[in-house]
């Protein structure tokens, strides 16, 4: 892996282009205010999903900042380099994302009633977009064959390290009411539904024409046709979607289609073996 594109930061690794010494101690000390609402994602998870969803959640469901502020400006990241730059632009309650492991959050986060919305994927599903991502950002390494890939997920030597640390980091805090876990097959499954309990744990009590509202501007097909939420505005040099389009498919299950039966038996088995004694269950099968 080449040491000129990543940071090493408390053993994770991020991308330099994204990322900095200053960008990292700058969320250390990042004041977080009780009307926050943090999106967690590992990512490729339905991270971009969140920062379309969560403006329109918090303003119910006028479509301007979707419409006119690019996603990493209008919900912007609590590792990169962007927060530092448009937090003050931006208004209470404030919408944030984070791939960041539960230990990572800054100590005003713990002391604040901010809010968490915890966004879980299959993990099979994960890997297969991660890979794609790969070939297409070009501030990444290639990611190699499929099969070589797949062994770089499951020994944590990919972008914020293993999923199943980030998974249990998350689903073993001591948050209370403050934390909301969801699937992105939910939100696949039917997304008035998820936008629903979204609403009813940040307290926005949406009506049902707002919750439609959201939905049809949260769709896949919409995402995929705006320019301020499918990354096109973002210099080809960077990510490249002549190789593969940055919002490339959005469904549930694409794993099928790249999995060989040894593979999966042996994603399988890590996966299990490294959930080993926890106090949840995932709700995918993961055979």
């Amino acid at each position: 892996m080449s040491s000129e594109a990543y940071i090493q930061y408390r053993g994770i690794l991020l991308p330099l282009l994204a990322h900095s010494r200053e960008s990292l101690e700058y969320a250390e000390k990042f004041s977080v205010e009780d009307s926050d609402v943090f999106a967690v994602t590992y990512p490729k998870s339905g991270t971009i999903w969140m920062q379309e969803i969560l403006p329109l959640v918090l303003n119910g469901g006028d479509p301007t900042p979707v419409q006119t502020i690019p996603n990493w400006d209008r919900v912007p990241w609590l590792e990169e380099k962007r927060l530092a730059l448009v937090v003050d632009k931006m208004e209470s309650p404030r919408g944030l994302v984070t791939h960041f492991p539960y230990y990572l959050m800054p100590p005003s986060f713990h002391t604040s009633k901010a809010k968490v919305i915890y966004v879980m994927r299959n993990p099979k599903d994960i890997v297969v977009s991660s890979y794609y991502f790969h070939k297409m950002a070009e501030f990444l390494d290639k990611p190699g064959t499929f099969d070589e890939f797949m062994e770089k997920f499951l020994e944590g030597k990919v972008l914020f390290g293993k999923w199943t640390d980030h998974v249990k980091s998350w689903r073993s805090t001591d948050l209370g009411d403050r934390i909301m876990y969801i699937t992105y097959e939910e939100m696949v499954q039917d997304l008035p539904a998820a936008l629903r309990r979204i609403s009813d744990f940040l307290g926005r009590n949406l009506s049902e024409e707002a919750i439609q509202k959201i939905a049809e501007h949260c769709s896949f097909a919409t995402m995929k046709r705006n320019s301020m939420s499918n990354f096109s505005l973002v210099p080809k040099v960077y990510m490249n979607s002549d190789t593969s389009p940055f919002l490339r498919k959005g469904i549930v299950g694409d794993w099928k289609n790249h999995f060989s039966p040894e593979q999966l038996a042996r994603f399988s088995s890590v996966i299990r073996k490294e959930l080993e004694g926890e106090n949840f269950s995932l709700p995918w099968s993961l055979d």
